[in-house]
This record gives structure tokens, C-alpha cells and sequence, in this order.
């Protein structure tokens, strides 16, 4: 049937018009799935270049950096004293006992006792301990020389606050590392007064914690509390030096440069990290801080 003869039967009879209208509706259907289809390609073209420039930025850029840590070591904790200031410290004392320590790197003590027997008299005590606490940086906690100081300041207020410390005093202490500070109380023991001077000293990244106390037994007197803090500050100021000169450098100084990882001192922190977790953490509080049971233990053995 021609198109004429269908629009003369269209106009004649409206079925004929309404069949009309559907075939050419049908034929614009596949032209708009066409355009439709085009459309979407170009929307996704667009999608994949956007997440490919995301990834690509993201691959570029730079890893978290911290200031690397200017003191990678630790001198040997028995030699950190010279003969004469031991001589001076702990006349009668034998040679120094280091403490136990996972790393030595990291965390290293020795302490020293001695028993100066004047028979009727009575007898002199004297102990002491030097230890040491290294913090390496850690970019997820900091540059070592910011968590020294962190401890630093937690150890000062732990010697501050000693068990038992009675007419406790501090003070400020020039000369010896970047920062020290000197604390000084008594405790009453049944064989005698001792006498407790303890110097806490920062040096960049390591902290140094020198105990010292005295007491005179079974009726000698009781040494004076200035000689012995002088004394303390000596040891103190000397430790400092045996950590700088360990690393190759004079008290103080640093060697710069930049770390982009590390571990926790078993307490930090890298190896303090592991403490730290080398993060010191209350274990190496506990090791630094001075122990009255300590000497009255080692006056019972004498």
C-alpha cells in the first residue's frame, strides 16, 4: 500500500491516522538510544582521567621527614667516670656493676658502692649510679631531642617527688649539657641519714641521670650535703662529656640530617621506639631514678 493511498485512508478513517503516528515514533526510537549511548562514553572517558590524575598525585607525594637524632650511641657505662673522680666518689668502692639493659645503645647504667670502715668510729657510706637513656627520632613521635626532653622534665619531677625525701631543694645547674637540674633531700633510715644528691642532665637526644648519696653508720657523722652535691655535679658534667665525646663530637653538638622512619626508650623511642620502645616509658623512669633501698641494702651486706 502506498504512503498516498495510506494518508487518503488515514484522513477517512482515524484507526488508520492513530497507526500512523506509532510507525513513525518507532523509527526516532533508535536515534535516541544512539545519541544516549554516545553521551554516556564521553561521561566515563572523563571519570578514568580524573582518578588516574588522583592516583598520579598521590604517588607523588613526599614521605613524613624528622630531624635525625645527633647522638646515635652510648659511651661503655663503667668508664664513663675517670679513675680520680671514682677515687674522689667512692673511695673504697670496687669496680662499677652495669645494669642489665636489652641495648646498650639506648640504655646503659652502672652504679658503684663503698664502705669506709673506721671501726668504733663507725664507717662512711657512699653510693653511686650513672645511667644513661638515648632517644632516636621517630616520625611518628617526634625528633629524639624532643622526647629526651619530654623525659627530662618527667625525670626531674620523679626525683622531685622520691618516696620518703624529706627537706627536698632544687636548682638550676649552668655548664653541663643543654639543660640540668640538681635535687638534693634526706632520707631517714634506721642505720643513719642518708644524704641524696641526684644531677639530671640533658645532652641533645640523651638524657644522663647521676644518683649519689652518703651516709655515716653505726654512729660516724653525716657527711655534708654541699660536698656531696658538688661532687654529684662533677660526675654529672663529666658523664655529659664521655656522651659527646662517644659520638665524635664535643658536649653538645649535633650532626644534623634528617630521618623519614624509626620504631619506642624501651622507654622511646627506631630503638627508643621499641622503647624506649626506646618512648621512654615507665620502666626507664624507674631504672633512672635513685634507690634509697638500693644503699641501705648495700650498707646491710658491708
Amino acid at each position: 500500500m502506498s504512503e498516498g493511498t495510506m494518508q487518503r485512508r488515514a484522513q477517512r478513517d482515524p484507526r488508520a491516522k492513530h497507526l500512523h503516528r506509532v510507525l513513525v515514533c518507532a523509527a526516532a526510537v533508535p536515534v535516541m538510544l544512539v545519541a544516549a549511548g554516545c553521551s554516556s562514553d564521553s561521561g566515563s572517558g572523563d571519570g578514568g582521567e580524573k582518578t588516574a590524575g588522583a592516583a598520579a598525585s598521590a604517588s607523588a607525594s613526599p614521605s613524613p621527614t624528622v630531624q635525625a637524632a645527633a647522638f646515635d650511641k652510648l659511651p661503655e657505662p663503667c668508664k664513663v667516670l675517670s679513675k680520680k673522680t671514682l677515687g674522689d666518689l667512692v673511695p673504697k668502692g670496687k669496680s662499677g656493676k652495669e645494669g642489665t639493659s636489652n641495648d646498650l645503645s639506648t640504655r646503659a647504667s652502672c652504679s658503684w658502692s663503698s664502705l669506709d670502715n673506721n671501726g668504733v668510729k663507725g664507717s662512711q657510706f657512699r653510693w653511686l649510679n650513672v645511667s644513661m637513656l638515648r632517644f632516636e627520632s621517630d616520625v611518628t613521635r617526634g625528633a629524639g631531642d624532643k622526647l629526651a626532653q619530654e623525659y627530662y622534665a618527667k625525670q626531674v619531677q620523679d626525683v622531685q617527688s622520691a618516696e620518703g625525701a624529706k627537706n627536698a631543694k632544687s636548682e638550676p645547674v649552668t655548664g653541663t649539657g643543654d639543660e640540668a637540674t640538681a635535687v638534693r633531700y634526706d632520707l631517714k633510715k634506721k642505720e643513719g641519714t642518708f644524704k641524696q644528691q641526684t644531677v639530671v642532665a640533658r645532652v641533645e637526644n640523651v638524657v644522663v641521670t647521676v644518683d649519689y648519696n652518703g651516709a655515716g653508720l653505726a654512729g660516724d657523722k653525716t657527711p655534708d650535703a654541699d660536698d656531696l652535691m658538688k661532687a654529684a655535679k662533677k660526675a654529672a658534667k663529666e658523664a655529659v662529656a664521655a656522651v659527646a665525646a662517644a659520638n665524635g663530637s664535643g658536649e653538645g653538638a649535633g650532626s644534623g640530617g634528617t630521618a623519614s622512619s624509626a620504631p619506642s626508650a624501651s622507654g622511646s623511642p627506631s630503638k627508643p621506639s621499641k622503647s624506649p620502645s626506646a618512648s621512654p616509658s615507665g620502666d626507664a623512669s624507674k631504672s633512672a631514678s635513685p634507690s634509697a633501698s638500693a644503699s641501705e641494702s648495700a650498707a646491710k651486706k658491708s
